[in-house]
């Protein structure tokens, strides 16, 4: 049984935390946790991040958030493919 299912989220403002992403998401469902994204070197966002969200708030989420503004950003909310090797 899946516990939570990633999403991705892109076109973040670079000044977003994972603490304001993960309060952001979880208007429309459960998140168990939350990361951006950063720069190995500089440490500095990359501009997307994932979020854990129960897989029942999944299509919920997408449809609240993908598309909307965050920070004056229009950002996209999907579920995260598999990382290619």
């Amino acid at each position: 049984m899946e516990t939570s299912t990633t999403l991705y989220v892109g076109n973040l403002p670079w000044s977003v935390t994972e603490q304001e992403l993960s309060d952001w998401v979880s208007r429309f469902g459960t998140v168990t946790g939350a990361r951006i994204v950063t720069d190995r070197e500089t440490g500095r966002s990359r501009g997307f991040g994932f979020v854990e969200v129960a897989p029942e708030d999944v299509a919920k989420v997408v449809e609240a958030l993908n598309g909307t503004e965050l920070s004056g950003r229009v950002v996209t909310v999907n579920e995260a493919r598999a990382r290619q090797r």
